[in-house]
């Protein structure tokens, strides 16, 4: 019996060590390799203008897997998102260091065409006023409430040709997403005095409603993203309940103006859209449903295969394709990766995730939206080590994520020409290896 028991502990101590050291091989420092270095001592392209809303025809629909204007033109969502309005502070970031005007300068100057804009439930039922010290750089918003500041910052980036995707975040006005089961979802009234703002699913529409209205005749709102990482408690939530609902919201959205692109998230946090195809959203107006996922290095957690940073590129392929893209591949919908990201300075798990994922989305030229331009988060003003730019809110952070997305907006795919090889597992992809930038 005692020998059993010692060969039981040491399994499970040898079984854990591995599992340890395993973890630990990801957060091992990256080194760029030799074109991330070249890439960084350049200065981007210019714009490209063709791709700005600008220079597109109205309304936009959807045309099997791709957005196109009126003429039947694509219009490919190259979106960053510029957060802030979903937290505690209730603005978008950075109205305290730079003017809006000059922050939609910057999105333009990165090659972005299009800007994802949350805000949260909470905003629009407090709408407070805004402390002076948070619009320094925007004296002209000073004594305004928090959706008028949002309606300036919507009208500055149309202003500079830039479309606009509104998203309803997050219920209570903090940083998404936790394991809160009152921001789980688009209504939690089910909770009662449990949840600190409370909201039942006709509620949560006419927030929406109040948000889009001011945008009713901005061609470059172009459309309403419903609801960021629907998951329910514990990852319970059901597609037939979330299309329920969307399409219900997409209607009542559309009756105010019926050329708006209604977004549609997967479950699961936005990973999930596997039933969109026996299961889809349908609205009364045709060609306007777009669908949604988000790709993290920590996605896919829970799964025989684990979290993406640690798969091969057949194993993340395979993933992306049961998840999502089939609509995209079987030309059947829209799908815009809507969130993606990775710190300034990876660790090897999250440059492998990254590699994988750049180089799908190149090789199917995917809208995408990278989170995030901040180079703060507002409610500690602690750093963004996701963000783009330095903290002056202009000059870019020029390195392996702005080289990928360069080559991603220009439509570049690359060498990928066999995508069902086992190549890129993160212990040998190249490239990866010590050190930093």
């Amino acid at each position: 019996m005692y020998q059993i028991i010692l060969f039981a502990f040491l399994f499970l101590g040898g079984y854990f060590h591995y599992l340890w050291k395993a973890e630990a091989a990801l957060h091992e420092p990256w080194v760029p390799d030799a074109g991330d270095r070249l890439f960084s001592q350049r200065p981007l392209p210019p714009f490209k203008e063709s791709s700005s809303i600008a220079t597109y025809t109205f309304p936009l629909r959807t045309q099997g897997r791709n957005i196109v204007d009126a003429t039947g033109r694509r219009f490919k969502l190259s979106s960053v998102n510029w957060y802030g309005a979903s937290d505690e502070l209730f603005i978008p970031g950075g109205l305290e260091v730079q003017h809006r005007s000059v922050i939609a300068t910057t999105i333009r100057m990165l090659g972005f065409n299009s800007v994802r804009l949350p805000y949260s439930d909470e905003m629009v039922i407090r709408n407070p006023h805004i402390l002076p010290h948070l619009l320094t750089a925007n004296p002209d918003l000073i004594g305004l409430r928090a959706l008028d500041i949002l309606n300036a910052v919507v009208e500055a980036l149309t202003d500079a040709g830039i479309a606009v995707i509104i998203n309803n975040h997050i219920t209570s006005a903090t940083w998404c997403c936790g394991a809160d089961p009152c921001d789980a979802g688009w209504a939690n009234d089910q909770f009662g005095p449990l949840c600190k703002v409370s909201q039942t699913e006709e509620e949560w529409i006419q927030h929406w409603e109040t948000i889009m209205q001011p945008f009713v005749n901005n061609p470059r709102v172009i459309g309403a993203d419903l609801r960021n990482e629907v998951r329910g408690v514990w990852g319970t939530m059901s597609w037939n309940r979330w299309a329920d609902a969307a399409e219900k919201c997409g209607n009542r959205l559309l009756k105010m103006n019926r050329d708006w692109l209604i977004i549609v998230g997967g479950t699961e946090s936005g990973n999930d859209l596997t039933r969109a195809r026996e299961r889809p959203i349908k609205l009364d107006v045709a060609d306007r449903v777009v669908y949604s996922a988000h790709v993290y290095a920590w996605s896919g957690w829970g799964s025989k295969e684990g979290r993406y940073a640690k798969r091969s590129y057949a194993s993340f392929i395979q993933a992306m394709r049961k998840n999502w893209a089939y609509l995209v591949e079987d030309d059947e919908a829209p799908v815009w990766v809507g969130e993606f990201g990775a710190p300034r300075h990876p660790g090897v798990g999250d440059a492998n995730y990254w590699r994988n994922l750049l180089r799908y989305l190149k090789r199917i030229d995917a809208d995408f939206g990278y989170w995030a331009i901040n180079p703060r988060k507002p409610k500690d003003n602690v750093q963004e080590t996701y963000s783009l730019v330095k903290d002056d809110w202009v000059t870019p952070i020029l390195d392996y994520r702005m080289r990928d997305m360069t080559e991603l907006i220009a439509g570049e795919g690359g060498d990928d020409n066999d995508d069902d090889d086992d190549d890129g597992e993160f212990e040998g992809e190249k490239g990866l290896g010590t050190g930093e930038l």
